[in-house]
């Protein structure tokens, strides 16, 4: 398993991922997704189980895939306690190499995350291999534009205050009663020309009102328009049967945010 993945989901963030980020809208979508184009199905990058413990639960066959062991670790410990019995693999998704093929593959919220670019394409490669003929990828994209605050900074004058310096707060005991970890996040990089993005996530135990823990983990981003993906998928050889907006069942459109490619082999 490849080490040079940049992610930050390891340790106190994977323990806050397990925590906290246990639903949104994208999981009755690819949910109801994976039920019209067919099992057995994968949730590639499925970090905690927030789409695959809910796939579970609903008695659907779909096996999950992280970089991250602590992720992954979390994900097992609760499908554990409900008796549930997933197949999980430790997988860069550019390394993608599993003992099965599959009727759908679902990539939410991971797909340029902590690679390069040519890394991306080799996961979209693994990605074909890896389904069945006739098979579908459910590929989600953030637009670039989709964050207000970060587009700004594709602006030279915009980024001078880069990298960013970390909130004096850091470090601070939290109060009686109030969470015991914490987690700041701070941007280093903007680099428009890459079309990538470059942050840190620092995150910090307390106990008795003492630091005991100080991680701190890279993430690299890489961010897609419209049609560069979409060439990317058609020469990593499949085919665009639709572009979905923000999880819905809407086309794709020049006010999406998100966008849901439907790609079949």
């Amino acid at each position: 398993m490849s080490d040079d993945v940049q992610t930050w989901h390891y340790g106190l963030v994977a323990r806050h991922w397990a925590e906290h980020n246990t639903t949104g809208p994208e999981i009755d979508f690819f949910k109801w997704q994976t039920e019209m184009y067919g099992q057995p199905a994968l949730d590639a990058g499925c970090g905690t189980g927030r789409l695959l413990l809910p796939f579970l639960r609903a008695g659907l066959d779909v096996d999950g895939c992280d970089v991250s062991g602590d992720m992954l670790a979390y994900c097992q410990q609760t499908a554990e306690r409900e008796g549930l019995t997933p197949r999980l693999y430790r997988q860069a998704l550019h390394e993608l190499d599993l003992p099965r093929q599959y009727r759908t593959i679902v990539a939410c919220g991971v797909f340029g995350i902590g690679v390069t670019r040519a890394q991306d394409f080799l996961a979209l490669q693994r990605f074909y291999r890896q389904l069945l003929p006739g098979g579908v990828l459910l590929l989600e994209n953030y637009l670039p534009y989709e964050d207000a605050r970060v587009w700004s900074l594709w602006r030279k004058e915009a980024r001078a205050h880069l990298p960013e310096a970390w909130p004096e707060t850091v470090g601070t005991p939290p109060a009686p009663g109030e969470q015991e970890y914490q987690l700041h996040y701070r941007l280093l990089s903007v680099d428009p020309l890459e079309q990538r993005t470059v942050g840190e996530m620092r995150t910090l135990l307390f106990q008795d009102q003492q630091l005991v823990v100080d991680e701190t983990f890279t993430l690299t981003s890489n961010y897609y328009f419209y049609h560069e993906l979409r060439t990317l998928l058609e020469q990593a050889g499949f085919q665009i049967e639709a572009v979905k907006s923000d999880w819905t069942h809407d086309a794709a459109s020049p006010d999406s945010e998100v966008i849901i490619y439907i790609a079949r082999k």
